[in-house]
């Protein structure tokens, strides 16, 4: 990309700059992707130059495993200044200008809000304070509202400084290469997509735990909990890619096109289809209210009401302090008839065959499938095949989710992110849950969450956890 860019990094002394934004931007221009730029960190903190990249280069070596020679960093580090948002819109315009001269033309601009959910409206009118909205797009972090009347009131004031073709929200489980891939796995297939659908699919599993607890963020959590933020601004942004229908062409308006068609399809959903869960231990974290009601855990069962998808449920679960983390989607299909085969053959034993996409970075597939096993009679195994992105020789090209979805943000490519459309229809279709929320069920920290989950699940199981594992990659490959 050859357009010159000032990117303005706001909050670029916090957690996120430091593990993925500074890190990922390096990264962008050590593979030619990010060629003329330069970055103004702001904050307000008052940080002279130098300590901001000084506190870069350390991000950079804590976080990156990428090599870096000190002509690289030096050059990296040419680029980038700051402006303290204490010293008001006009300090940020004088700085963004004079970057703008030295780069010559009009380039564009890229606004990052790395700040908590409450500064992020501040963020938007100060730039529209320092007029610096046009040439403009900016990216925004989760949560979008947390029901709907915030998410239509947060809206329409981002609206009023941006158009909604500026605004970038950011998913990064869209910007993992296993998560495009299901587009690709998809619609460039002929063996899947005629079977994509309720005639052959028995129900569909996104399953996202985290061995991680709060990290020193229980001021947030206790006022979001899993369901704000994990399930209306991750998990079913990736139901929508399973779901969606064929887009008309590959282009980010008619692929968020057919997203939003499956959230205007989703059923709202039901209470009683809903586990929510606190693990033992949560209320006595720093910060955590002494009876909270927040849940730190959420298993939940929803319907697409559309031809595709009509009777076919969804299962979603994710959580802190569980067994694993791992974030998978799991398809799971409808079984055959199994009257020609013996007693005893193994047949449907270990349940349906599945397909597997593993969004971790490891970035895998898996297809399951039961095989004769060699020998006399007909005993039969489950078997899979399996891919794995490290395995081929384009392993060294996989971009981290947050390089990928800032370097299309640059592009003004809104495949992988999110709209205004969209974020309200998922608030409407959540607000019966919001109004009547299930009480919270206590589980052991490093388990996979209350037993109510079995009963929400059956007479099918979840997927998670494995009982093979994966097999390790091949770094031969073949």
């Amino acid at each position: 990309m050859d357009d010159a860019h000032v990117v303005v990094l706001f909050g670029a002394t916090g957690d996120l700059a430091k593990r993925k934004l500074l890190p990922g931007l390096l990264h962008l221009w050590q593979t030619g992707l990010l060629t003329n730029f330069r970055i103004v960190g702001t904050s307000l903190e008052d940080v002279p130059r130098d300590d901001f990249i000084s506190m870069a280069r350390k991000a950079v070596d804590e976080f990156s495993n990428r090599p870096l020679t000190q002509a690289q960093w030096d050059e990296f580090a040419a680029t980038l200044h700051w402006a303290s948002i204490g010293d008001g819109p006009d300090a940020l315009r004088d700085k963004v200008l004079e970057l703008e001269a030295e780069l010559g033309g009009e380039p564009h601009r890229l606004h990052y809000l790395s700040v908590p959910p409450a500064a992020a409206l501040s963020c938007i009118r100060l730039l529209g304070k320092a007029d610096l909205v046009e040439r403009s797009r900016v990216i925004m972090e989760k949560p979008f509202g947390t029901d709907l009347a915030s998410a239509v009131a947060l809206n329409a004031a981002v609206h009023e400084v941006f158009d909604e073709t500026q605004v970038f929200r950011i998913d990064h489980f869209l910007g993992k290469e296993a998560a495009q891939n299901i587009l690709a796995f998809r619609f460039a297939n002929g063996l899947f997509e005629p079977i994509w659908h309720r005639n052959h699919i028995d129900h569909v599993q996104i399953d996202v735990p985290e061995t991680l607890g709060l990290g020193g963020r229980a001021g947030f959590y206790e006022n979001t909990g899993a369901y704000r933020d994990m399930v209306v601004t991750h998990l079913f942004q990736v139901l929508a890619f399973v779901a969606m229908e064929p887009p008309t062409e590959l282009e980010p308006r008619a692929i968020t096109e057919e997203k939003n068609k499956v959230f205007r399809s989703m059923k709202p959903l039901d209470p009683s289809d809903v586990v929510r869960g606190q693990y033992i231990g949560y209320r006595d974290e720093p910060g955590v209210a002494v009876e909270s009601e927040t849940e730190t855990f959420i298993a939940l069962r929803c319907y697409i009401d559309n031809w595709r998808w009509a009777g076919v449920p969804f299962y979603l679960r994710t959580g802190k302090r569980m067994a694993e983390g791992a974030r998978i989607i799991s398809i799971a299909f409808n079984e055959p008839p199994r009257s020609m085969f013996p007693r005893g053959s193994g047949i449907g034993t270990n349940g349906p065959d599945h397909l597997t996409f593993d969004l971790a970075d490891a970035s895998r597939m898996s297809l399951s499938f039961y095989g004769k096993r060699p020998g006399p009679g007909m005993k039969l195994d489950k078997l899979s095949m399996q891919f794995a992105m490290q395995e081929t020789s384009w392993a060294g090209s996989v971009l981290e989710a947050y390089e990928r979805l800032i370097y299309d943000a640059m592009r003004g490519d809104h495949t992988l992110f999110t709209t205004a459309e969209g974020i309200e229809r998922l608030w409407e279709v959540s607000t019966p849950l919001l109004e009547n929320m299930p009480s919270v069920r206590p589980y052991h920290a490093g388990s996979w969450g209350p037993n109510a989950i079995h009963q929400l699940v059956a007479p099918r199981a979840w997927r998670l956890p494995f009982e093979r594992a994966w097999r390790k990659p091949n770094p031969q490959g073949g």
